[in-house]
């Protein structure tokens, strides 16, 4: 078998070509929705301590407002990639941005938990407009496969360098503003993308696109949300009697949606998804390994922001330095998978890949009161592991499908990406705090839910008592994330032996 990705054919019939320069220019535009999600999502997790501070939300609502950005991602990914190959890809990256940046600005000055909660589902309602489009779109721009390749390994370092200047960014705007000062960061990201997006990226849609399935529309919202919901609960909670309703619904809408996807493609009309894109074992298991890359990697984010400035006691800017060497990495590891696979197997890659990135977490599971090196040396491997997997399976997904089906099969790999940041900081993240609170040595209350709420309470203690709140909260966060750093090794290993197996050949 071949050493690189199996490339796809125009529909045209004619060779691949090379890209030139306006593509290029393109593909700049494109990454800026990919910084822009990158950097909402690691200014937050450095804002955490502050916007629990200042808002005062419960542990399940705190993890709400983490969680309910991806949540909202995962059950509209797969219409909205439907809906810009019908109207236009363009077209619809810039509707959400625009609304992207109007609540991003709503939420700077959110006055309560669920006011904030609020902004985070709008958020993701426009958020599921920008990143299926920008992956079809740059479908478009590169037909060439090594020029694509490299693309998408750029693209993928846009987000790396997103998630790199969030915490930086975040670090100085908490040291000399409020909390919300995190969201007005997306508004000018935004505006540039408005002005340059019609300039530079031509418009594209599927040509033979009918009518939205709009019972297809529902039955998709209807899989995909109660389902990440059902999951959240019991890895919160439990199993539960509401759990259990959200995944039979979940469950019973799957199947009639994929049901209903093939009568369509029977009967010559166009489904919300084709489904019949999952035949192929590399898209498969390329969506498996983008789920648990991003598994691994929101768990982290929840955790390492948290212990760096209330455990290691480092201010917002200092947090951002430490974890900015695992983001680099990342950057550097995505732009070599593309020259590694030139002459190496994806089914070697890719599974090296989720090694790398495992190690990163069994070393997270080592950290202790102070342990400073450790975390930048974990956050480093994670990165390096994420780059390599990360820009081959992107890349094996677009290659799987025809142009007209560009939208759809970058939602499959966005909702394999939201699906994994739910279930990694609703797992991940409820193992930690389960811990948290076994292990606390105090009654009911704030400080039993989470150490922000310790930190909160151990100021207005006098200084004694305060100081032993703090060493038995801080200790108990740290079991907490040697657990969830455990967990999270063990998964990504098992996913890695899974891809190896099952892409031996390809």
């Amino acid at each position: 078998m071949s050493a690189t990705l199996p490339a796809f054919r125009p529909v045209t019939g004619q060779p691949a070509t090379s890209a030139g320069l306006r593509s290029w220019i393109g593909l700049a535009a494109l990454v800026l929705p990919t910084l822009l999600v990158a950097i909402d999502t690691t200014v937050l997790s450095v804002a955490l301590p502050a916007i629990g501070a200042a808002l005062g939300p419960s542990a399940t609502e705190l993890l709400w407002i983490v969680d309910v950005y991806p949540l909202v991602l995962a059950g509209l990914l797969v219409t909205m990639g439907t809906v810009g190959d019908r109207i236009g890809r363009r077209r619809l990256l810039m509707i959400g941005a625009a609304g992207f940046g109007a609540v991003s600005f709503t939420a700077a000055f959110a006055i309560s938990g669920p006011q904030l909660l609020a902004a985070r589902v709008l958020l993701g309602f426009f958020g599921a407009m920008l990143m299926p489009a920008t992956l079809a779109l740059l479908h478009g721009l590169f037909v060439d496969p090594t020029q694509r390749r490299l693309a998408v390994a750029i693209w993928a370092s846009g987000f790396a360098a997103g998630a790199a200047a969030g915490p930086l960014v975040g670090g100085v705007l908490l040291e000399h503003f409020w909390w919300g000062s995190v969201f007005l960061v997306n508004v000018p990201v935004l505006a540039v993308l408005l002005v340059a997006l019609p300039l530079v990226v031509r418009e594209s849609r599927n040509p033979k696109a009918g009518r939205i399935d709009a019972l297809g529309v529902v039955l998709s919202l209807l899989a995909m949300t109660p389902t990440v919901l059902a999951i959240k609960l019991v890895a919160h909670d439990g199993p539960s009697v509401t759990a259990g309703l959200a995944l039979a619904v979940g469950s019973v809408a799957a199947v009639a949606f994929v049901a209903r996807a093939r009568a369509r493609l029977a009967a010559g009309e166009e489904p919300i998804l084709d489904v019949t894109l999952f035949r192929s074992p590399v898209l498969r298991l390329s969506a498996i390994a983008n789920a648990t890359t991003m598994f691994g990697y929101t768990g982290m984010l929840f955790f390492s922001a948290q212990y760096l400035t209330l455990v290691v006691g480092l201010s917002p800017m200092a947090t951002g330095m430490v974890l900015l060497p695992g983001f680099v990495i990342t950057i550097v590891a995505g732009i070599a998978a593309s020259a590694l696979a030139r002459r190496f197997r994806i089914g070697v890659l890719v599974p090296v890949g989720l090694t790398v990135a495992a190690t990163g977490l069994a070393v997270a599971a080592l950290l202790g009161g102070h342990s400073v090196g450790l975390m930048m040396l974990a956050s480093v491997l994670y990165g390096a592991g994420i780059g390599l997997s990360e820009t081959l399976t992107n890349d094996a997904i677009l290659a799987a499908a025809p142009p007209a089906r560009a939208g759809s099969a970058s939602a499959v790999s966005e909702t394999a990406y939201e699906v994994g940041a739910v279930l990694g900081t609703a797992v991940l993240g409820s193992v930690l705090s389960a811990v948290y609170s076994a292990s606390v040595a105090v009654p009911a209350g704030p400080a039993h839910e989470t150490l922000g709420g310790a930190v909160a309470v151990a100021a207005g203690m006098p200084a004694g008592a305060g100081a032993a709140l703090l060493d038995s909260a801080r200790a108990a966060f740290v079991s907490g994330t040697t657990a969830a750093s455990a967990l999270g090794a063990v998964v990504l290993l098992a996913v890695a032996t899974l891809v190896a197996i099952g892409l031996r050949e390809r």
